[in-house]
């Protein structure tokens, strides 16, 4: 897992290609007059999801993985100003919530995270295959940009 500012997107790139696009897009564009829904930058491979959700509380908010894709998830719209996560290492889960869903490329635990932290505006978090998080922690609304970039 990774947390940081946007400015200092520049410093990942050489996690990959996929997520120096992913970041180039962000530069380019003005992600909170994005209409809700998919917005496809390199077909399957790079894709961006623009979410209005409602938050939720710690207990309510479920750790998922993924093994196909890289999250970069960036809070762009919410009362609090930011939004608060759960985290766990992928290995130390127990407590599956079914099988992983292969079209999605998510599963759901119920163990409890390790840790909860914030991620205010202007920031980003990064999530790997081997990061459970629980996001959309806090109260109110929140528009948020969720980058899928494929892991390699």
């Amino acid at each position: 897992m990774i947390i940081d500012k946007i400015e200092n997107a520049e410093k990942y790139y050489a996690l990959g290609e996929g997520i120096r696009t992913a970041f180039e897009f962000v530069k380019k564009t003005n992600l909170t007059s994005l209409k809700p829904g998919r917005t496809t930058i390199d077909g399957d491979a790079i894709f961006l999801n623009i979410d209005l959700s409602q938050m939720r509380s710690k207990e309510e908010a479920l750790l998922e993985v993924h093994n196909k894709y890289i999250d970069i998830q960036i809070p762009l719209e919410c009362e609090s100003g930011y939004e608060s996560f759960g985290w766990s290492s992928r290995s130390v889960l127990e407590k599956p919530q079914g099988e992983f869903s292969n079209q999605r490329d998510i599963q759901f635990f119920l163990d409890t995270p390790q840790t909860i932290f914030r991620i205010p505006k202007g920031c980003f978090a990064i999530f790997f295959a081997e990061d459970a998080h629980a996001p959309l922690i806090g109260q109110g609304e929140i528009k948020k940009a969720i980058f899928k970039v494929i892991s390699k």
